[in-house]
């Protein structure tokens, strides 16, 4: 397996903007336009949706000076999503279909809003809504779409569907009595279909990946962000005090209990144990390998979020496995450096197949499993993801 890593180096990586994080062949940001609103924009971005090269959530928030784009699942504890709410002069309204939300394009709210608008697919953006009483509890809007979606390159589940740029051109037109002026923000998504369709035509990856020749194995490299020697890279286990979620039953969400991390440059580490504010769920102590003493003992929540902030630096890059450990520190209402890297999305690009669970995945690459670099189940999956990204690092290097 690791001579198919390997093999996945030899491709440079094309450069991009750093404005809009496109290669440069296909950047849009010469058709950016700049739209000054009354109204504040708050947009809440899935972090799978982050990473889409296709995503039109960033490019929105290029057009718009006053946009805000934050990325998580969990708001509660998020301080500057709490502050976009209080603004006293533009009460927050939610864009998210569902009972009782009235039809935007008909009956906009008088005068000036904060407009939050939740970025990702469906399921993603329903996940959201779902775990956040803070949105679940603003006035809801919705609408449909009065003109079919120009998002080319991507379908939509039903027609009257649309992108994230696409309904903020729409909604911010009625907001700001203006709907001509916002025709602009569709200036750079026809820039981008247009050159992703041209690059297709081009080389047509898309079936190249799916069925690819003996003689032509599919490209993969690792992401820039691992193979930046230059970059401090951190990587992070989160485990949590998490009830079960198919029960039907109603339980707290889930919280984190235990947060190791390591940053690899210079061996630093973070270790804490965090006390459940609540009552301890059936399995918490199977899950995180760490006994109901270890646990009643942790740090108070506002000392773990002060050991993690105090821990992280603006240039880090942090590293997961999926998004279940770096969520539950945005739950806490922490900001993680950007770009995050999920490792097991790495994986499967590099591999181009499925992976499976961490521990599974770690046992491919051979001989024992690494000492633990701290105690529970955080501790091994940390060595584990530490091995892992070494391993790639060095395959790079080499």
């Amino acid at each position: 397996m690791l001579s198919d890593i390997a093999a996945a180096f030899a491709t440079a990586p094309r450069a991009r903007c750093a404005r809009c994080r496109r290669p440069e062949v296909v950047c849009y940001c010469a058709a950016l336009p700049r739209l000054d609103t009354e109204t504040r924009v708050v947009i809440l971005q899935h972090p799978r949706e982050r990473d889409m090269p296709i995503g039109t959530a960033r490019m929105a928030s290029l057009c718009l000076p006053r946009a805000e784009l934050h990325v998580g699942i969990r708001w509660t504890h998020s301080a500057p999503l709490a502050a976009a709410l209080a603004d006293p002069a533009r009460p927050p309204i939610l864009l998210y279909p569902g009972p009782g939300a009235r039809d935007i394009l008909r009956e906009p709210p008088a005068g000036p809003v904060t407009l939050v608008v939740v970025d990702g697919t469906w399921s993603q953006a329903k996940v959201v809504v779902r775990d956040n009483p803070i949105l679940q509890a603003l006035p809801r809007y919705a609408f449909a779409a009065p003109e079919l979606s120009q998002y080319r390159i991507r379908k939509e589940p039903r027609a009257e569907y649309c992108s994230t740029i696409e309904a903020l051109m729409h909604v911010l037109g009625v907001l700001e009595r203006d709907p001509p002026r916002f025709r602009a923000m569709l200036e750079p998504l026809h820039a981008m279909v247009d050159a992703q369709l041209a690059a297709q035509v081009r080389s047509p990856r898309r079936e190249t990946l799916r069925q690819p020749k003996a003689s032509e194995p599919p490209r993969r490299r690792l992401p820039e962000a691992l193979h930046d020697c230059g970059a401090d890279l951190v990587v992070l286990v989160g485990e949590a005090n998490a009830w079960p979620h198919r029960t039907g039953a109603v339980h707290p969400p889930d919280e984190l209990v235990h947060v190791v991390a390591r940053r690899l440059s210079t061996r630093e580490q973070l270790d804490i144990i965090a006390a459940p504010t609540g009552e301890l769920a059936p399995s918490a102590t199977y899950h995180t390998g760490l006994t109901e003493p270890q646990l009643r003992a942790g740090v108070s929540r506002t000392a773990l979020r002060s050991a993690i902030t105090a821990f992280l630096r603006p240039t880090d890059v942090v590293c997961a496995w999926g998004l279940f450990g770096a969520g539950l520190v945005a739950a806490e209402g922490i900001a993680l450096p950007e770009p995050f890297v999920d490792l097991r999305t790495t994986a499967q690009q590099l591999l181009h197949a499925k992976v499976g669970t961490l521990e599974k995945f770690a046992a491919t690459f051979g001989g024992d499993l690494p000492a633990p670099l701290a105690a529970g189940r955080a501790g091994l999956r940390l060595a584990m993801l530490v091995r892992i990204v070494e391993t790639w690092r060095a395959q790079h290097a080499s």
